[in-house]
């Protein structure tokens, strides 16, 4: 099959299509024909190795490889149909179009990936492509987690910093399905795609500080691994919470001990991208609720300049590989 391998960390041009083994199909998982991936800053860092939150990338390098990746296809978060023979109890069966997320396997810069069963899998929503359900996984859950955590109820202030990434253009969708009022913190090029995700306020951050406004918020997702915690927390309501989706090691620290430190409720956990949480996205896209917004879909072999893409933060929405 083909395969976008990385057979040394480095930069964009590192990567390259190959023809590799076909995955072996084993019992007790789906082998799907991956039709398209999502091109995340995650295979970016994971392509470096640098990483923005810097603190976990030694264990990171000792478990998936020093100088390269043991497995050296990359993508975790695709789109396809299913190509194996599904025994009578499986949930799926062959022909059907599915999206999902292969954790730390990875492997979905190929033709084929085989999965187990339980992995967090669904099916298709009816009314978008291949890229825009490839598109869904990473962003959805972790905003649909944050989300949760944070709980704004209608009519409540939610403040996203940074929020015109993959997480914060569908954190803006699911609050505003649930009746909150949200205003995005972030450059001003990419003030079109939050309006369009449905925000109500942009704060341009190179002009506006928006912890030293008198606005107060109820909620705050902080995406900006540089955020002042303190500063931060000094702009939300007495009852006010506070989820950070890239926690520095202080702030991990700090939420640990969050009663001694702050009266306000600080999350820090990752999402636990269940097969359940990918069944409401579903179920929010067809409805309406929430859509996924795509910048760019790039052929396999251009995949370089997709992660250049990714890298340069000039994106509007997300990027997304096309798997011949």
């Amino acid at each position: 099959m083909k395969a976008v391998t990385l057979r040394k960390y480095g930069p964009p041009e590192n990567l390259s299509v190959e023809q590799v083994p076909d995955p072996v199909q084993k019992e007790g998982h789906l082998l799907v024909r991956v039709r398209a991936v999502e091109v995340t800053k995650a295979d970016c860092e994971m392509r470096s190795f640098r990483f923005a939150v810097k603190w976990f990338s030694l264990p990171l390098r000792l478990a998936l490889g020093i100088r390269a990746p043991r497995n050296p296809i990359l993508g975790g978060y695709f789109s396809g149909e299913i190509v194996s023979e599904e025994p009578a109890d499986s949930r799926f069966k062959k022909g059907d179009c599915v999206f999902g997320c292969a954790g730390m396997r990875f492997g979905a810069y190929a033709q084929f990936l085989s999965l187990p069963r339980n992995y967090t899998i669904e099916s298709n929503p009816n009314n978008i492509s291949f890229a825009e359900a490839a598109s869904i996984p990473l962003g959805g859950l972790n905003a649909l987690h944050f989300i949760n955590k944070l709980n704004p109820a209608k009519g409540e202030h939610l403040l996203i910093n940074g929020g015109g990434g993959s997480i914060g253009l569908f954190a803006i969708q699911i609050a505003k399905a649930r009746g909150a009022e949200v205003t995005v913190v972030d450059k001003a090029s990419k003030r079109s795609v939050i309006e369009q995700a449905g925000a109500d306020h942009f704060i341009d951050y190179a002009q506006t500080d928006f912890t030293q406004e008198s606005t107060r918020y109820d909620a705050m997702l902080d995406m900006v691994v540089s955020s002042k915690l303190r500063q931060c927390l000094s702009v939300l309501t007495p009852g006010g919470r506070y989820a950070s989706g890239n926690p520095k090691f202080s702030v991990l620290m700090k939420s640990l001990f969050n009663r001694l430190y702050s009266k306000h409720p600080i999350y820090t956990a990752f999402a636990a991208e269940s097969p359940a949480e990918l069944a409401e996205l579903k179920a929010l896209v067809e409805a309406g609720s929430i859509t996924s917004l795509v910048d760019t879909i790039y052929p396999m072999e251009e995949v370089a300049e997709a992660h250049h893409r990714v890298e340069s933060e000039e994106r509007n929405g997300a990027i997304a590989l096309e798997i011949d």
